[in-house]
């Protein structure tokens, strides 16, 4: 019997400590392990930059909630992104990616990675016949973000990892928006799930971390390979406060999802808002695709303001309980200016964002006193 995705989130890689019985895995603050003889590890253990039995327990939840072959735990999501891209291209090769990506991704790609001889397009994803026509032969990777960050554009995953495989490319999706409650690119046909950790899956804005899921044993080899190689992995204490997030994930992406339809209901209605941009609305561009490949649509909102840039700014600083700040998918509720904030490194490319957007990450507070804060801050 498959078991559920709340009792993997608790249950998954979490045997009670055989020592004491102790039924969360302790934090093993340690560096290396007595050998019994010499090679003789004890449970696969050396050093804990190579394996750690905290991480191993994310790890392992990581994996199961994904349905993947493989989980690995990194030490920041970018770090996880560039361990993937390192491992499965070369020099030379070319990566589609989307045309509103993380301001982050964007910056991997543009100030690190090109220099390393890897070349990117930015794509709408959201266009599947675009895609297919800016596959190359030296394509190896078709990099997907769905929702987008912070457009909240929607990419169909089933469609494109047809036209990666079609050009013998790997489909990875970044998750973080959706998190693995609502969404499971890789039973879609994705090969790899990334995912910033620090957002949803830990959800208490208090650790900071990245995770791979590899959906073959082989690619997760390869994965675990580079990520003992170039070494940014979880430490234990964080792995250990991810892993205790992880469990209320499904509770907690509930409340976001049932907060952020009341905010959207709210934003729809005010004058001072000209557009917002959110996946369950009908009139969303993407909005049946999203209905077929996730369980619900999320905690993130995009809207626009009218004044432009100056008003959507002010906005940003008139909230009470929305507090300004970077990051997203922690119980509280967060907003944003990501012209200036989150997407800064993205002024002056293709992936620019508006100057009159905020982004809201709804938290799970009583959602009536968000209404009125957001109410009040709109004017």
């Amino acid at each position: 019997m498959t078991e559920g995705f709340e009792t993997l989130a608790i249950h998954a890689g979490q045997e009670a400590d055989p020592l004491t019985g102790a039924v969360v895995p302790p934090i093993y603050a340690v560096s290396t392990y007595k050998q019994d003889g010499v090679g003789g590890l004890r449970s696969g253990y050396e050093y804990s930059r190579s394996a750690n039995p905290t991480r191993t327990a994310l790890e392992e939840c990581l994996a199961a909630v994904e349905g993947g072959a493989r989980g690995l735990a990194f030490a920041s999501g970018l770090a996880a992104e560039d361990t993937l891209l390192r491992a499965v291209c070369r020099p030379g090769d070319h990566v589609i990616i989307p045309n509103d990506a993380y301001g982050g991704t964007y910056r991997l790609f543009a100030k690190v990675l090109a220099a390393w001889g890897l070349s990117y397009d930015p794509v709408p994803l959201g266009d599947v016949a675009a895609v297919r026509a800016a596959v190359r032969t030296e394509t190896k990777v078709i990099w997907v973000e769905t929702p987008t960050n912070p457009l909240l554009g929607i990419a169909d995953i089933a469609a494109l990892a047809s036209v990666a495989h079609d050009a013998e490319a790997l489909l990875v999706v970044d998750n973080t928006f959706a998190s693995p409650y609502l969404q499971q690119p890789l039973a879609l046909g994705a090969d790899a799930v990334v995912h910033s950790t620090t957002k949803y899956v830990g959800g208490h804005s208090d650790v900071i971390g990245g995770a791979l899921v590899a959906g073959s044993a082989e690619l997760g080899e390869r994965l675990a390979y580079h990520q003992n190689a170039m070494g940014a992995v979880a430490g234990p204490f964080d792995a250990w406060l991810t892993l205790r997030g992880l469990k209320t994930l499904g509770v907690r992406m509930d409340r976001h999802c049932d907060n952020a339809e009341r905010i959207v209901d709210l934003l729809r209605a005010h004058r001072k808002v000209t557009e917002v941009l959110y996946p369950g609305l009908p009139t969303h561009p993407g909005h049946e695709i999203a209905a077929k490949q996730m369980k619900r649509f999320g905690g993130m909102i995009s809207f626009r303001v009218a004044g432009g840039e100056d008003a959507a700014v002010e906005v940003c600083n008139r909230t009470r309980l929305f507090t300004l700040g970077e990051s997203l998918g922690g119980v509280e509720s967060l907003i944003e200016h990501p012209g200036r904030m989150t997407h800064a490194s993205a002024a002056g490319s293709p992936l620019e964002v508006p100057g009159d957007l905020v982004r809201l990450s709804v938290g799970i507070e009583t959602v009536d006193d968000l209404v009125a804060d957001l109410s009040q801050a709109l004017g």
